[in-house]
């Protein structure tokens, strides 16, 4: 659940991604030895899948958005507008690229991580350091012009 939690941002909405995860495990072949890989990378999946259909998130920040946003509040409203813009350009990256940084950063190993997505453990760094260029090309990209 923590991938699904750090992709989304919201423990609500992981826990309803790791239940479908969960769900699809039960259903699949997957061997006892892959599970923590398989489970990772399937909860970073279906995550980013989340994400991209955007309709729970856009119905919440637009309620966020409402009128008579209070000045006390208006650096949680900064901060989460900044981790929506992140969410929103991680979804934009290729699929392995985002996945691989999504497990990296939730600590997994470059071993753990080469073994989920089945790349070499050579290959992990140079895979997770254009997936972080990406992104700060992406945020950049659609940043806010001031």
């Amino acid at each position: 659940m923590s991938v699904a939690a750090r992709v989304l941002g919201s423990r609500n909405e992981a826990e309803d991604v790791a239940q479908e995860v969960f769900l699809s495990f039960g259903r699949s072949s997957v061997p006892a030895g892959e599970a923590m890989g398989w489970l990772s990378v399937a909860a970073a999946h279906t995550a980013l899948n989340h994400i991209r259909s955007g309709k729970r998130r856009a119905a919440r920040e637009q309620a966020v958005r409402g009128d008579g946003v209070a000045p006390d509040i208006a650096d949680a409203v900064a901060a989460r507008d900044e981790r929506a813009q992140v969410r929103a350009a991680l979804s934009r990256l290729p699929r392995k690229q985002a996945v691989a940084l999504v497990l990296r950063h939730s600590g997994l190993s470059y071993a753990e991580v080469a073994a989920a997505l089945d790349l070499s453990p050579s290959s992990v760094g140079t895979t997770v350091r254009r997936a972080e260029s990406a992104l700060r090309k992406e945020l950049n990209r659609h940043a806010p012009s001031e």
